[in-house]
This record gives C-alpha cells, sequence and structure tokens, in this order.
C-alpha cells in the first residue's frame, strides 16, 4: 500500500468505529448531530474539498457534487424528520471510500505491474577503471565508450560486441524467450540479458535513444492518444453527469406534487430521499476509471511480447482493421539477397561484381548488401564519385571514374539503356557500364520461417492480406503464390504504394481500417498514410519509428495476428466494462426511482460495478490463449 492508501485505510476504519461506537452510545439532540457531523468530516472531507475546488472552477457536475448533495441531504432529511437517524450519510461516505480504496489499490498494482514489466532499462553501466569494474551512470556514458556486462546482468546502452560471442535473452524486447547468440561485430541492444560469460561492449548510442529507454518511452507516452472509446466516454460523463442531477431533481419533485395535486398527499421526504439514493449511485467512475485502465493494461501486454503501440486509439484501430498490406523485402522475407547466377555478362564475373559492389556501396538496401557480399572484396569508397539512389529503381555513380548503373529495368530505360527480359524466378539487377549494358545480376531472397503460420493466422481471422512491392513481377508472383496471398502488386516506387494503400482505403468499408507492413527502409511515406502503419523490426530506425502506429521490435511477422488478438481483446473487455456497468447503473436508478431499492443497496451496487470493472480491465493485462 502507499502511504495515501494507508491513510485513507486509517480514516475508514476509525470512522467505522465512531459510527458503531455512536450508535451505543445514549445521544440525542444537537450533541448527536454534532458528534455525526464530525465523523462525516472525518472520513469525508476530501470529497467535500473536491467538491468546492469542482463547483469554484466551473466543473460543478462530477462524483465529489454528487456524493456531497447525496449526504448532506440525507443529514437534512434526518433533521426534518427528527429521527436522529444519519447512519445512512455516513454509509454512504464509506462504502464509497472503501470502494475508492480498493479502486486505488487495484489499478495502482496494475500500473506497477506493467511499469515494472517495462522499465527494463538497467540503473548502472559498468566501466573499467584501473583493472576494476565501476558503476556509472548510464546517462553519462559517451558514446563509444568501452563498457562490460556481466553473466545475469542487463545491457545498458546500445552497442557492438567487441570480442568474442555471447547469448542474450532478447525477451524483454521481442517477447520470444529463445536465446540469441551473437559475436564479435554484431549489434546487442540494451534491455537484453547477458547468459553467457563477460562481454565488452562499445556504446554506439546514448543511453536515452537506446532501445530499452525507446520502449519505455513509446509506452508510457501512449496514454496521451485516446481511442474513441475513452473520448467517448470523457463526453458522456459531461452529459450524464448533469442529466442525473436533472433527473434526480425531477423525482425529488415532480412525483410528490402530482401525488398532492391529485391525493392532497405530502410524501415530499420520501421521494427527496429516492433522488438522494438515484445520486449516490448514478456516478460514472466504474467507466471513467476502467476504459482508460482496460487500454493501459492491452499496450504493456503488447508492449511485453515485442509490440509497440503508441496509443489506445491504434490499438482500437488495430482490431479494426480488416486488410493488412505488406511489403515483401525484410517483411516477408529475409531481406538477405544471395547472388544466384550473372546472366547476359559482356565483362567478367569479378569485374561486374566490381562495378556493382562499389556502386552500391552507400547504400543500405537489402539488394545493395547481397551484391557487396557477393563481391566478397574490400571496397573502398575513395573510388566512388557523385553517388546518387533514386528509390525504387537503383543507384548510379562514378567508380573509378567509370558511370555505373545498378538496379531495375525502369532505371535502364531512364538512362536509354536497352535491358533484356529477366528469367522466371529471382530478382534481376541489370548493370551497365560506361553506358553500355554489361549484364544481369540474378538474385534470391528466401522466406522468414513463420511468414506463411503469419498469412494463414491473419486469413483465419477474415483479414485480406495484400503484398505491394518494388520487386519484378516474377519474384512477386513467386512469393505470393508460396504464401497464399489474397493478391499483389509488383514493380512499385515508394510514391506508387502510397498510392496502392490509397485506393485499398477507397474500397474499404465504413468502420473497417486498412494496415501496411513495412521494415522501416523507404516505407515511411506509406506507413504514415494507412490507417495503421506497422514498422517491422525496426527498432533501430527513427524514421520507422516516427512514421509508424505500431513498431514490432523483431523480424517475426508472426507477431502481426498476435497484436491483432491484444487488440481484439482489449476491445472486447472495453465493451463488456461499458454495458455490464450501464446495465447495472440503469437497473439499480429504475429500482430506486421505483422504491424497491434503498440507499444502502444502491451503494453497494455501485462500488460493486466500480470493484468488478477494474479487475475485469486487468485482464487485459494478459495474452489470449491463441495468437
Amino acid at each position: 500500500m502507499t502511504r495515501k492508501q494507508k491513510k485513507l485505510l486509517v480514516r475508514i476504519l476509525i470512522a467505522l468505529a465512531g459510527v458503531i461506537l455512536l450508535n451505543l452510545l445514549p445521544l440525542s439532540g444537537v450533541s448527536r448531530l454534532l458528534a455525526f457531523l464530525a465523523v462525516y468530516i472525518l472520513i469525508g472531507y476530501d470529497i467535500l474539498r473536491k467538491a468546492f475546488l469542482g463547483a469554484r472552477g466551473g466543473r460543478l457536475f462530477d462524483e465529489s457534487f454528487l456524493m456531497t448533495v447525496a449526504t448532506l441531504g440525507a443529514f437534512a432529511l434526518a433533521i426534518y424528520e427528527k429521527s436522529g437517524d444519519y447512519n445512512e450519510a455516513l454509509a454512504v461516505l464509506l462504502f464509497y471510500q472503501t470502494g475508492e480504496l480498493f479502486q486505488s489499490i487495484a489499478v495502482g498494482k496494475s500500473r506497477k505491474s506493467i511499469t515494472a514489466l517495462l522499465d527494463i532499462r538497467p540503473a548502472v553501466a559498468y566501466v573499467e577503471r584501473d583493472g576494476a569494474r565501476v558503476a556509472v551512470d548510464p546517462e553519462t556514458v559517451a558514446v563509444g565508450t568501452e563498457i562490460t556486462v556481466a553473466t545475469g546482468e542487463r545491457i545498458p546502452i546500445d552497442g557492438i560486441l567487441l570480442s568474442g560471442e555471447g547469448l542474450l535473452d532478447t525477451s524483454a524486447l521481442s517477447g520470444e524467450s529463445m536465446p540469441r547468440r551473437v559475436t564479435a561485430g554484431e549489434e546487442v541492444l540494451s534491455g537484453c540479458i547477458n547468459q553467457g560469460g563477460l562481454l565488452r561492449v562499445a556504446t554506439c548510442r546514448r543511453f536515452t535513444d537506446s532501445a530499452a529507454s525507446r520502449i519505455l518511452e513509446l509506452a508510457q507516452n501512449a496514454s496521451s492518444r485516446k481511442s474513441r472509446a475513452e473520448k467517448f466516454i470523457t463526453r458522456f460523463a459531461r452529459v450524464y453527469t448533469p442529466a442525473v442531477c436533472a433527473a434526480a431533481l425531477a423525482l425529488a419533485v415532480l412525483p410528490p406534487l402530482v401525488l398532492w395535486l391529485w391525493r392532497g398527499e405530502l410524501a415530499f421526504a420520501a421521494w427527496i430521499y429516492r433522488a438522494l439514493t438515484f445520486l449516490v449511485i448514478s456516478c460514472p467512475c466504474a467507466l471513467v476509471i476502467s476504459i482508460p485502465l482496460t487500454f493501459f493494461a492491452g499496450i504493456g501486454c503488447a508492449s511485453r511480447h515485442g509490440i509497440l503501440v503508441k496509443g489506445s486509439g491504434y490499438l482500437e484501430a488495430l482490431a479494426a482493421v480488416r486488410t493488412v498490406a505488406l511489403d515483401k523485402t525484410g517483411t516477408l522475407t529475409e531481406g538477405r539477397f544471395a547472388l544466384t547466377d550473372i546472366l547476359y555478362a559482356k565483362r567478367p564475373r569479378e569485374e561486374l561484381l566490381y562495378y556493382a559492389a562499389h556502386a552500391e556501396c552507400g547504400s543500405h538496401h537489402p539488394i545493395a548488401l547481397g551484391l557487396c557480399e557477393a563481391y566478397g572484396g574490400e571496397v573502398s569508397l575513395l573510388r566512388v564519385e557523385n553517388a546518387a539512389e533514386t528509390g525504387g529503381k537503383g543507384v548510379t555513380a562514378l567508380v573509378d571514374g567509370v558511370p555505373v548503373a545498378v538496379g531495375s529495368a525502369a532505371l535502364m530505360a531512364e538512362l536509354g539503356i536497352e535491358a533484356p527480359a529477366p528469367p522466371e524466378s529471382g530478382t534481376a539487377v541489370h548493370i551497365a557500364v560506361d553506358g553500355v549494358y554489361a549484364g544481369l545480376a540474378l538474385i534470391r531472397d528466401s522466406l522468414k520461417p513463420t511468414a506463411k503460420a503469419a498469412v494463414e493466422a491473419l486469413s483465419l481471422s477474415g483479414i485480406c492480406t495484400v503484398m505491394l512491392t518494388g520487386d519484378g513481377e516474377s519474384a512477386a508472383r513467386e512469393t505470393a503464390s508460396a504464401l497464399s496471398l489474397t493478391s499483389y502488386q509488383s514493380g512499385l516506387l515508394p510514391e506508387d504504394k502510397v498510392t496502392a494503400v490509397e485506393a485499398l482505403l477507397e474500397e474499404s468499408k465504413r468502420g473497417e481500417r486498412v494496415a501496411f507492413v513495412g521494415d522501416g527502409i523507404n516505407d515511411a511515406p506509406v506507413l504514415a498514410r494507412a490507417d495503421v502503419g506497422i514498422a517491422m523490426g525496426a527498432l533501430g530506425s527513427d524514421a520507422a519509428i516516427e512514421a509508424a502506429d505500431v513498431v514490432l521490435t523483431d523480424d517475426d511477422p508472426l507477431k502481426l495476428a498476435r497484436a491483432m488478438r491484444i487488440s481484439k481483446r482489449c476491445i472486447r473487455i472495453v465493451k463488456q466494462n461499458i454495458v455490464f456497468s450501464l446495465a447495472v447503473k440503469l437497473a439499480c436508478l429504475a429500482l430506486v426511482s421505483l422504491g424497491l431499492a434503498d440507499m444502502w443497496a444502491g451503494i453497494l451496487a455501485d462500488v460493486g460495478v466500480m470493484v468488478a470493472a477494474v479487475l475485469n480491465a486487468v485482464r487485459a493485462l494478459k495474452l489470449p490463449k491463441k495468437y
């Protein structure tokens, strides 16, 4: 318990003891009233203060106002009837404060568990000084500093493994329990746990820019982007509270007035009592608390399994996705191209690969990396001048002063160079040297192991899968056939993908959403254009994180289906809480209006609904069994 919760518990216990004692003492008249008022102020001073401040600030109709009016009204009725029974007024506050305590504990534990699971940033980093490991504040560690990570410790800052090899538990980032082996020269991300020997790492980012910090920042900032359900509840509360106040006033005045005019009966006290009870149980606190908590828990659940959702609005949109457009390279395939053949060669193989690798050496595109790997020799940027990359087409450059063009048939046509037709399978990369066609590098990319299972899972959920790729027709057709995709479009430039997604948006039905999934290398425009942009395995890419609404921290496309299931379960819980809370509220209000329920029953129902809604909201923290 927090200090505030303990103080509230003490007040509840003292007030309860006070009520019991006052009912045993032979007090009457003014002394009894003053004694009950003292207990009333003890248990309810914070509610009275909130009601006063709310009224002064123009926020008249809130739950504190309702509680204040109802309890002071109960006191007034007891004084008017000279009954001396002030127990109901105090019971309302005792039940309400008890409900607030349970709600605060439940919400606090939920938030604490979520934050603890997400806060994977180590508090210290270790550097070697005079042969000893010294703990320092990771925020003070500069880029390029050598740090050490012992067995069982988390890597505090992103860096490059300097020597040897290690075994990393990456579950904090990817949600997967399978350890990952890393070797010297590979990047290691903060938040991963070292399961091997001592690692020496050269930091490549600052602490605040590292993977673990980004995950926590995205998760914590997610609450600022509200869903439609949360906005609806906010608007609903603004209208609902004044409406029930007006209804309570009508209940207190109109029925007794009608009875007085019709039968000459004076029954104002009974109807005022009903109106006060009506006010007590009308508080919409169950909805106001449980809906944001459900989304927060859903986002926390997704984050723990390597799915970073930037806001509850995007989590809600994910549940409404009916069409998923997928990039090919790096999303459905490994994104590691291997050279399979050289066709139509006009120059020696090694010379072609030399020119192609040097022209592409400044690019980070998977095709460029594949050509450099196929060349195998040392590549020097000093030999390259005037390199220019055209998105979706290829690269032109001067290599040793010789004009070189490497890319698609569209690039060759743009340069006025005739290119032969590519073969039926694989991705064709045309090479031109000194303005003359020199050959065709045939490269192939392999499917990710979980790509087919991911497409099948999406299809079983009734989601249409469309592949949008810049690859040629033959490679696109081969991939689409292997994965049983609904449809595909090939030979697309980045701007063509935006056009294709806009067409899908126009075709989608009202209330349905279109998502685009890309690897974040050149898909920023289309990620931003889709209803939901999902960046695949792009935690280190600033452009992808900025443009995407959802970031998958690893390259597993199966997490698409997992994200959909988490979002749908979250929305189901939200709807359950809305329907359950409103149904119980309306039923209780009807019973009170008819005189079939008193204030005791009303407050028990109100507190019960609030606690039940909060406990139901916490279920969103758990991963659905099937994903």
